[in-house]
């Protein structure tokens, strides 16, 4: 290679590269236009072997009525052959599918591409699931439960209040304590 890192130079010529392109190009034509003719030479074998001209002139009407018969049993032999060749013709290719499929889960091919975060309002969204019937805006904040500072203090009165929980439960322990709950439920009924 080249200190450079360039190509190397080829040995031959550009022209000389165009002729020989050239002649490989002619050299196909040729042999495409040779198969061609090999092909339809051989439809015409085919055609004559398998069907030979019909000779229908002095013929009665049982014998055309018999050559009918003969050829719509062919008709069906090879239409039978026909969808027999169809039908592993259509299982080979779902063969040939189910194959490739794991071929390419084997080989890995199928990244899961890495999702991107969307930043979506709460309008957008609405906007987006409802389409023309979402109308207005939605302040979710303004639903939220507002929290003062005054309710705390109330709540840590109340805790303080109730004191030692052993006290309370060696107070209502016993007939007693069972007495004490129903006096005071029935007088706040």
């Amino acid at each position: 290679m080249n200190p450079k890192g360039d190509k190397p130079k080829s040995k031959i010529s550009a022209s000389r590269k165009l002729s020989l392109k050239m002649l490989l190009l002619q050299k196909a034509c040729e042999d495409l236009e040779k198969e061609q003719q090999d092909r339809e030479e051989e439809k015409g074998r085919y055609l004559k072997e398998k069907l030979p001209p019909l000779q229908l002139s002095g013929l009665s009407l049982d014998d055309l009525q018999k050559l009918c018969k003969q050829l719509h049993e062919k008709i069906d032999i090879v239409d039978e052959e026909r969808y027999d060749c169809e039908h592993k013709v259509s299982k080979h290719n779902k063969d040939i599918h189910e194959l490739k499929l794991k071929v390419q889960d084997l080989g890995g091919k199928f990244k899961k591409p890495a999702l991107r975060k969307v930043r979506v309002s709460a309008d957008e969204m609405m906007r987006a699931l409802l389409g023309s019937k979402h109308k207005g805006s939605m302040d979710l904040r303004a639903n939220l439960k507002s929290v003062k500072k005054e309710d705390v203090k109330q709540d840590k009165v109340l805790t303080s209040e109730v004191g030692d929980w052993r006290k309370n439960v060696e107070a209502m322990s016993g007939m007693e304590g069972r007495k004490k709950m129903f006096d005071t439920a029935g007088g706040a009924q």
